[in-house]
């Protein structure tokens, strides 16, 4: 459900992102430098949070209010008394499929992005071949690993934030209404806190 979104946001949002760039760099008579400030704002940080705003406002609320249905129902407290536990059931397989999804997401939202903003250095008449040199000459693994930190992160916080709201939810209906809002709220604003600490966390260690 996330993937058409991402596809669009990504397309849309590297685009918009190029076109300031450009501008400036035209500007100052450096619009071949396109490709590298591109790698950088995309793959370090825009992709990463972009992506995790999509996935957290698409699979939060989901997981939080399929949970929260299951404990208004007491369903999760049947699970319980059969023995089962309900943190490798329920929780354990939502989990790793976000950490699955999530970094392929960000991957395929990078490119789009990158691509985007191809197309739109072609219209300040960059052409496609030295706007990919930028590209490839930025993508370090330094950068790559900057970026492909975060949705692991993201993963993890969406799915813990998502099931704990989920499992706390009471109050029928009403409830878990307000646990889904409360869940999407916290996993919006913890991608953006996460999303800096950890930039300084990888810059220390990198040393940069």
């Amino acid at each position: 459900g996330s993937l058409l979104i991402v596809v669009v946001s990504s397309l849309v949002a590297g685009q918009a992102l190029a076109l300031q760039l450009a501008r400036e760099l035209a500007g100052s008579g450096a619009k071949g430098q396109l490709g590298h400030f591109m790698v950088v704002s995309v793959v370090r940080a825009l992709g990463p949070v972009l992506v995790g705003m999509v996935v957290a406002s698409r699979m939060s609320p989901g997981i939080t209010a399929e949970l929260g249905a299951m404990r208004s129902s007491d369903q999760i407290d049947a699970l319980v008394a059969f023995g089962s536990d309900p943190i490798k059931r329920l929780v354990v397989p939502r989990l790793i499929a976000l950490l699955i999804a999530l970094p392929c997401l960000v991957i395929l939202g990078d490119a789009l992005a990158i691509m985007g903003g191809g197309l739109v250095g072609q219209q300040y008449h960059l052409t496609w071949e030295t706007y990919m040199n930028g590209v490839l000459k930025y993508l370090t693994p330094k950068n790559i690993l900057v970026g492909m930190i975060k949705p692991f992160v993201f993963a993890l916080m969406i799915a813990i934030v998502a099931c704990w709201k989920g499992f706390a939810a009471a109050g029928g209906a009403k409830g878990v209404g307000v646990a889904t809002t409360e869940s999407v709220v916290i996993s919006a604003v913890g991608i953006l806190v996460t999303d800096g600490i950890c930039t300084r966390l990888v810059f220390r260690l990198l040393h940069w």
